[in-house]
C-alpha cells in the first residue's frame, strides 16, 4: 500500500538568485554613460535600449541636467510571460555641469537606444589668445 509521493527539487542558490534580483532592481536601474570632450563641446551618451523618444524628459535647472526615461514590458493581455530578465520603470540620472559648460546651448538626441547629450563649452572658458602690449621707450 505505497503512496506515491511527489518530490520537489529545492535549488538554494537559484532562491538565492531571485531574492538578489528582486531586491537590487532599483539599485539596477541606472543609465550606463559615457562623457568625453570633442574640441569646443562635451558629448555625453547614455544607454537607453527599448526606450521611445515620448518617454524621455530632459530638464536642466541651476546646471543640473536631469534625464528621465520609462520603459514598459511589450507584454499585451493575453500573453504567457515564460521568462522577463529586463527591468521597466521609471530610469533617472543627473549630471551636474561645471561653470565651464554653456546649460543654454545643449542639444539633445536618441537613436539606436542610445540618448546623447551635446553640451558647448562657455564662451568664457574658451581659450583666447592675448596680444602683448607693445612698449615704448
Amino acid at each position: 500500500l505505497g503512496v506515491p509521493v511527489a518530490l520537489m527539487r529545492f535549488d538554494p542558490f537559484r532562491e538565492l538568485d531571485r531574492l538578489a534580483e528582486r531586491s537590487l532592481a532599483p539599485v539596477i536601474r541606472t543609465m550606463p554613460m559615457e562623457a568625453l570632450r570633442r574640441g569646443d563641446e562635451f558629448a555625453v551618451h547614455l544607454d537607453l535600449p527599448g526606450v521611445s523618444r515620448d518617454d524621455v524628459d530632459i530638464t536642466v535647472e541651476n546646471n543640473v541636467v536631469t534625464i528621465r526615461a520609462r520603459r514598459m514590458p511589450q507584454r499585451t493581455e493575453g500573453d504567457e510571460v515564460i521568462a522577463d530578465e529586463r527591468t521597466y520603470g521609471e530610469f533617472s540620472r543627473q549630471l551636474f555641469l561645471g561653470d565651464n559648460l554653456d546649460p543654454s546651448g545643449l542639444a539633445a538626441d536618441l537613436a539606436d537606444g542610445v540618448l546623447t547629450l551635446r553640451i558647448p563649452v562657455s564662451e568664457a572658458s574658451k581659450p583666447r589668445r592675448v596680444a602683448l602690449a607693445s612698449s615704448s621707450q
